[in-house]
């Protein structure tokens, strides 16, 4: 994309399922002995990806009379060729999800060396460690990962030494048919997590959120089909309302609620932006006068999510002070300020993190720590996207950014946000799109 910036983002905008809800929610529909129906289902690469993986397992996919209703028939599921799941790998890391209910359906599963956003080492184990405490036998192979179940699935009670959103999503889809009872501690609990919980309960599993992260899943013999909308994607809608504080503009974001925003919500209230709540959407908008600059800390949920971070970074590069954000979530997810700094953004990122009295979450040993001095006004640059919400935010950098700038390798942004070049026309942004 070729890039004219200065010019402020108005206009309205909609945003579908969460990437988050929607690819897990795909995977749900194997456990089931009758068809599914998803709605909200966003245009996105992701979810491609996932539609792929689940058509080589054998489910039939339609599509409802609308575009974003999908149709899952898991009547006819297969063993995949392990070359055909291969050409996936590098694509998404959903196919470790696929273990619990192919284990369940076929008593095997088998999955590639797994790609997504290079944005920390991400380790698997914690799901391989919860899948043998369900009694799989796990092979590790140079093409990948070979899983069975000679004696079936059993409830295990498992404790995750980190809430990790994929751990969790990975024990549930599990659990819910393995015999016995299983108890899930340190879990964690995002609206993605609550919707998917939602899903399985429609299917038959009987699951219950108790205090302090524990869930408890009784297993049942059979589940059937699901008929669910999925929840809004929040990290889009917050990417949005960070463009839109970004390049003093005034955006309405469709399909927004407020619950699962709060926490963002406060921290953007802080800097200076402003919003209101509707019943169909919220709008977002840079009010005026100076931006305030902010300190804050990511977590997981309730926390301020590591994915809202990078898209606001830019937008705290205007602000009047000094900004400061500790990234306890990944390792490495502060590569994308480089760009920023070549744009003649102040940004400091200190790889071992930073002390602080006044933090709300425990220092982490792996986590980084960003300062941001500001105001400084952006200049135009060739920039290559390194990650999802990384491009994002470049693509927000060269809205505001003076001159004409090249954002190559865009391809990555399409994995997460459905539609962002209209949406982006729509909104009255100046650019061209090649390629």
């Amino acid at each position: 994309m070729i890039i004219n910036g200065g010019r402020p983002l108005k206009g309205r905008i909609e945003v579908r399922g969460a990437k988050n809800l929607v690819t897990k929610a795909m995977v749900a529909a194997l456990l089931g002995q009758t068809p599914s129906v998803l709605r909200n289902v966003p245009n996105i690469s992701d979810v491609r990806v996932v539609a792929g993986l689940l058509a080589l397992h054998g489910v039939l996919i339609t599509k409802g009379e609308n575009a974003d209703e999908w149709h899952f028939d898991p009547s006819n599921v297969e063993k995949a060729h392990k070359a055909d799941i291969d050409a996936h790998a590098g694509s998404s890391r959903i196919p470790i999800l696929f273990c619990g209910p192919l284990l369940h359906r076929l008593g095997e599963a088998f999955i590639p060396d797994l790609g997504g956003c290079r944005i920390g080492d991400r380790p698997i184990d914690f799901h391989l460690d919860a899948l043998r405490e369900f009694g799989a036998v796990v092979e590790k192979l140079p093409s990948g990962i070979s899983l069975t179940a000679p004696n079936g699935l059993k409830g295990a009670n498992i404790e995750l030494p980190y809430p990790s959103v994929g751990a969790t999503e990975q024990v549930l889809l599990t659990a819910v048919l393995a015999e016995g009872q299983t108890e899930l501690r340190n879990a964690a609990i995002e609206p993605e997590i609550v919707d998917l919980i939602c899903i399985l309960q429609k299917m038959g599993a009987i699951i219950t959120i108790e205090p302090n992260r524990v869930i408890f899943i009784e297993g049942v013999e059979k589940l059937r089909g699901y008929d669910h909308k999925a929840i809004f994607d929040r990290n889009e809608a917050a990417s949005w309302a960070a463009a839109a504080l970004a390049t003093k503009g005034d955006i309405f974001v469709g399909g927004v609620r407020q619950e699962e925003m709060m926490t963002f919500l406060n921290v953007f209230r802080k800097v200076g932006g402003d919003f209101e709540v509707h019943d169909d959407g919220m709008r977002f908008w840079h009010p005026g006068g100076t931006l305030q600059p902010v300190t804050f800390e990511t977590d997981v949920h309730p926390g301020f999510m590591t994915d809202w971070q990078q898209p606001l970074i830019v937008a705290l590069t205007q602000a009047e002070g000094v900004s400061t954000i500790h990234e306890t979530v990944y390792e490495d997810r502060f590569g994308f300020t480089d760009a920023l700094n070549t744009m003649g953004a102040n940004i400091v990122v200190h790889p071992d993190g930073l002390q602080d009295e006044t933090r709300r979450v425990k220092r982490r040993e792996f986590e980084q720590a960003a300062v941001v001095t500001g105001p400084t006004p952006l200049t135009a640059a060739d920039v290559v996207v390194p990650d999802l919400r990384g491009g994002f935010s470049y693509l927000i950098a060269a809205l505001i950014a003076e001159g004409e700038s090249q954002v190559s390798n865009i391809g990555i942004i399409a994995r997460g946000y459905e539609g962002f070049i209209d949406k982006l026309r729509q909104l009255g942004a100046d650019f061209v799109f090649e390629g």
